[in-house]
């Protein structure tokens, strides 16, 4: 009588442990075959930007390393910080690769500054109308100011991944890709904000408010 009970249960806590392992072993065979088809995705992802680069023209430029080896550093780069953006920064004519670089970084930080000044212009252009004391030019002066000041802040949160260049003849495009970190680009909106209202006349009521909009992440796609 013992035994029986002794195998009962015995059953019972094997068909238990089954019960609590099967959901557990799927959910990982489900997570293994999403990674296995999203890395496939990205392989041909690499393969199809590295043939366009090819085709096109484009070769590394400012590196000892292969455009393979600087690609494959790049996607490192982005898929280990979530906080990891990538930015891109060209310039269609110039001459010496020094010019080339300078004006792809200063394009980078125009880019990020227009669509960071975007992404508050709307809401703040409507909270500051609706103060009736508020003139229409601290407003664009206020919007100015904010873009002005992220362009240049901006710069240290950009870091260089890779730069390419294709050679035209008489002038050379050029291209650099960053690496954004989101977590230094929003210090950065902060720093530009104190300082823009600095230079206009806005309430500390709106300011609060105009802070919680640039705290707000935005795509920069």
């Amino acid at each position: 009588m013992k035994k029986e009970i002794f195998k009962v249960a015995v059953m019972v806590l094997v068909a238990a442990v089954m019960f609590a392992v099967v959901p557990e072993t799927a959910s990982a065979q489900v997570s293994r075959k999403v990674e296995k088809k999203l890395q496939k995705e990205k392989d041909k992802e690499y393969k199809k930007k590295i043939k366009e680069y090819q085709k096109e023209g484009w070769k590394l430029t400012g590196s000892s390393r292969t455009l393979e080896v600087a690609l494959l550093e790049h996607y490192y780069k982005l898929a280990e910080n979530a906080q990891n953006k990538e930015m891109a920064g060209e310039v269609s004519q110039c001459k010496s690769i020094n010019v080339c670089k300078q004006f792809a970084l200063t394009n980078a930080q125009n880019n990020y500054a227009s669509k960071a000044s975007g992404n508050i212009k709307g809401r703040t252009e409507s909270l500051l109308r609706a103060d009736a004391d508020m003139p229409e030019i601290e407003i664009d002066k206020f919007i100015a100011a904010y873009e002005n000041q992220i362009k240049a802040e901006v710069g240290g949160a950009l870091t260089e991944s890779y730069s390419i260049i294709k050679d035209n003849g008489s002038t050379k495009e050029y291209k650099t890709f960053f690496i954004l970190n989101e977590e230094k680009a929003a210090q950065a909106r902060a720093k530009a904000l104190e300082r823009s209202l600095l230079e206009t006349k806005i309430t500390i009521k709106e300011a609060e408010e105009i802070s919680r909009f640039v705290n707000e992440g935005f795509d920069i796609e």
